[in-house]
């Protein structure tokens, strides 16, 4: 996967913004106006997504290409270093996570404008 690959698919998911908010070295995608993925725009060679806590420490042990989240709070994001090779199911799967717990946490009227994106774009 490259980087335009995993821009398409952020950006695929409903309600789904990009900015460069920290400088030009980093893209971050936001959904409803909240993070939940930032790509290193030099080299593509990281990605910090949000995640659960306890699944945050699990992916850790199981997989050597994630760390704690670079520059992020440890407790909720990690790091896949694409130093390695990183299946793109995992990144798209992952990816999906860190997008479906942001949603989950919107305030409902958020939640509610977010459904009607979604089934516009799905007409």
């Amino acid at each position: 996967m490259n980087i335009e690959e995993y821009r398409s698919y952020c950006l695929s998911l409903p309600g789904t913004e990009e900015k460069i908010p920290f400088g030009p070295g980093a893209l971050v995608f936001f959904v409803m106006g909240k993070m939940y993925a930032l790509v290193d725009l030099d080299d593509f060679s990281l990605i910090n997504l949000k995640c659960d806590p306890l699944k945050a420490i699990e992916l850790r042990e199981e997989y050597e290409f994630v760390t704690p989240g670079y520059h992020m709070n440890k407790k909720h994001w990690n790091s896949i270093r694409l130093d390695r090779p990183v299946p793109v199911k995992l990144i798209k799967e992952w990816t999906r996570h860190s997008y479906d717990l942001v949603v989950a946490k919107l305030p409902k009227k958020d939640q509610e404008a977010l459904k009607r994106i979604s089934d516009k774009s799905s007409e």
